[in-house]
């Protein structure tokens, strides 16, 4: 059923989710305005308690009606938790600023894409624009690859592992937008997160690197599976800069462009991957 309903998500994410409507982050911000103290461990509970609600959901669709409240349930979720509506609606409105010459409207959208990590200031138009295609980079990591290792590895938990994975994601986010950095490191997230990273910003990057110009890209992944310190968005980017090396660089269209068509092709790839290998195991 993880493959069926994987397919479905991505189909319904493609054709219909553009916005905050099926975004879970957007439904999770009642609940985000309440909390005015942060730690480690309020974050572990806040996710235990999200996981635990999954899990009771499915415990209780298990079984009836031949599992198809169950399945609808699954691709509720995934719609919910897999794919970047918001962002992606940022992203085009870049491109139209870039086509328009509007320099407010541009850097105006920058910064929403690039709300964790940011922009250092007073950077050069070609650091600028390297930062935004790592952006682009670790969006669809986060609301793509990420989500799809977790709901796959959870196996028939995929959803619980899935929405456990999303709520922090979402968390962050909501912290990097709305409070300090000093109250986002009081919370913990950034160090779970590097953790619940570190296996499938490998397994990206390894896409990254065969897609890619291997001769520079293999090397640095090798190296990056005994590094535990350097943090997963430099591990991915500096990865996938590798197979953009020969692409452009300095158009302002054109470098954001080209970041997204390599995690396009790296999503899909790896969703090929799975489905080749979930028919294997079937008929195995």
């Amino acid at each position: 059923m993880t493959l069926f309903t994987l397919l479905l998500v991505l189909l319904w994410e493609r054709l219909f989710k553009l916005g905050e409507r099926w975004q879970l982050d957007n439904r999770l911000e009642a609940l985000f305005c309440r909390t005015r103290h942060f730690s480690m461990m309020r974050t572990l509970l806040m996710t235990a308690v999200a996981m635990l609600a999954v899990f009771l959901c499915i415990r209780a669709l298990h079984g009836f009606f031949f599992n198809v409240p169950l399945l609808v349930f699954w691709v509720l979720l995934g719609v919910l938790c897999i794919g970047a509506g918001q962002a992606r609606l940022h992203y085009h409105q870049y491109l139209l600023a870039a086509s328009h010459d509007d320099s407010h409207a541009r850097e105006a959208m920058a910064n929403e894409l690039t709300l964790i990590h940011g922009i250092p200031p007073g950077s050069s138009e070609a650091a600028f624009l390297r930062e935004l295609q790592n952006a682009l980079l670790w969006i669809n990591f986060r609301f793509y690859l990420a989500p799809l290792f977790w709901l796959i590895v959870g196996g028939m938990w995929g959803p619980v592992t899935l929405g456990g994975y999303a709520f922090l994601r979402a968390w962050q986010s909501w912290l990097a937008r709305r409070y300090t950095p000093h109250q986002r490191l009081q919370s913990g997230i950034d160090a779970i997160l590097h953790v619940l990273d570190w296996v499938p910003a490998r397994l990206a990057g390894v896409a990254y690197a065969l897609l890619g110009h291997g001769e520079k890209a293999l090397p640095a992944w090798l190296a990056s599976l005994g590094d535990i310190h350097t943090s997963q968005y430099q591990v991915l980017t500096q990865l996938a800069q590798y197979s953009l090396a020969r692409d452009e660089h300095v158009d302002k269209i054109k470098t954001p462009k080209a970041a997204v068509s390599m995690a396009k092709k790296t999503t899909f790839a790896i969703v090929v991957v799975v489905a080749l290998l979930t028919i294997y195991g079937a008929l195995v």
